[in-house]
C-alpha cells in the first residue's frame, strides 16, 4: 500500500505548480531558449565577467572580406543587449567573416579570415590585428592560462563546388610580439577546427575526422576520445576537466569524460562553435542557417 501510495498521480496542487514554473521560466523541463536575429551565427562563448554571451555573426559567406560582420551581446535571459556590439560597418572596425573567439585579461580574440583581431573586452574598441602569412580559413581561438593566443587554420578554400583543402591545415601560437609560429600542421590534423586549453593542455577537434586529439608543445598528436560521427566544431572544457564537443555531421553535441566514455547530451540539433556557461550548465549553440542562438541546459551529473 506505501509503495502505491508514493507512486500515485501527483494532485491538482502539484500540476498548478508545475503548470506555473513551466510558464515562468523558459527553462524548466530543460527547454531551450532561442535567441533569433542573429546573421550566420558562427561561434558563441560566455564572458563570465560580464556575464554575457557573445556570438560572433559573419553575415554572409565565411570568406567574404565584406566588412560587415558582427559581434552581438546577449544576457543569459536570452535579450539581445547589443546585436552589433561590435560592428565590421563601423568607419574604424574591420570585421569581415568572424568565427571562433575567446576572452583573456582585458582582451576579447576573433579569428577573421587570415587574421586575429584582438578588442578591448569591456568597450569593444578594436586593439589592432596579428596576421597569418599564407592563411587558408582561420577558425578557432584559445587562449592558454598564461595568456599564449592559439588559433586553428583548417586550410580550405571556398569554390564554387563547396570547400577545398588548399594544405595550409596548421596549428599556431603567437609569441609576445603577435607573430604566428606553427606548432602543428599538415594532413594529420584532419582539417582542424576547434582548439581549446585544457588542464591537460591543448585539445582540438577537427572538422575532417571525428577524434578529439591533444596537441603537445611541440605537435605531437594523441587520440583521446572518439565520436560517433565527424565534421566536428566546437570544443569547451568544463571544471571537472571534461569535454564538451559540436558536430555538424551529427547534428549532435557530445560530452566526452577523462575517461573518454563519449555520450550524447543534445540531439537533432545543427551546431557549430558552441560555448559553455559553466555556472548555469548551458551550451551556447550557435545555428548558421537558422540564424539563431540557443542557449541549451544540460544536466551532466
Amino acid at each position: 500500500m506505501t509503495r502505491h501510495r508514493e507512486n500515485r498521480a501527483p494532485g491538482r496542487r502539484a500540476l498548478l505548480i508545475a503548470a506555473i514554473l513551466c510558464t515562468a521560466n523558459p527553462l524548466y523541463g530543460q527547454e531551450p531558449i532561442p535567441v533569433g536575429d542573429m546573421s550566420t551565427p558562427e561561434s558563441a562563448l560566455h564572458d563570465p565577467e560580464a556575464d554575457v554571451y557573445l556570438v560572433s555573426n559573419i553575415n554572409g559567406g565565411p570568406g567574404d572580406r565584406d566588412d560587415n560582420g558582427f559581434i552581438s551581446r546577449v544576457s543569459p535571459d536570452g535579450q539581445v543587449l547589443d546585436l552589433k556590439w561590435i560592428d565590421g560597418a563601423d568607419p574604424g572596425v574591420t570585421l569581415h567573416a568572424p568565427k571562433g573567439s575567446a576572452v583573456y585579461g582585458n582582451r576579447f580574440y576573433v579569428a577573421d579570415i587570415d587574421v586575429v583581431r584582438r578588442f578591448d573586452r569591456t568597450t569593444g574598441a578594436p586593439l589592432g590585428a596579428w596576421a597569418v602569412p599564407n592563411a587558408g580559413f582561420l577558425n578557432d581561438v584559445a587562449v592558454g592560462a598564461d595568456g599564449t593566443v592559439y588559433i586553428t587554420d583548417t586550410g580550405i578554400a571556398i569554390t564554387a563546388q563547396g570547400f577545398a583543402p588548399t594544405g595550409t591545415a596548421a596549428i599556431y601560437r603567437f609569441d609576445a610580439g603577435g607573430e604566428a609560429r606553427a606548432i602543428a600542421q599538415g594532413d594529420a590534423l584532419a582539417l582542424p577546427n576547434g582548439i581549446i586549453d585544457t588542464p591537460r593542455g591543448l585539445v582540438m577537434v577537427p572538422v575532417g575526422g571525428n577524434t578529439v586529439v591533444g596537441v603537445a608543445p611541440d605537435g605531437e598528436l594523441t587520440v583521446l576520445a572518439e565520436l560517433p560521427q565527424g565534421q566536428l566544431d566546437g570544443v569547451v572544457v568544463l571544471e571537472d576537466g571534461s569535454l564538451v564537443v559540436s558536430s555538424f555531421g551529427a547534428n549532435a553535441v557530445y560530452h566526452v569524460p577523462p575517461s573518454g566514455a563519449v555520450t550524447e547530451i543534445i540531439s537533432d540539433t545543427p551546431a557549430a562553435d558552441i560555448g559553455f556557461d559553466l555556472g548555469r550548465s548551458r551550451v551556447l549553440i550557435p545555428q548558421l542557417d537558422n540564424n539563431r542562438l540557443l542557449i541549451y541546459p544540460v544536466d551532466l551529473d
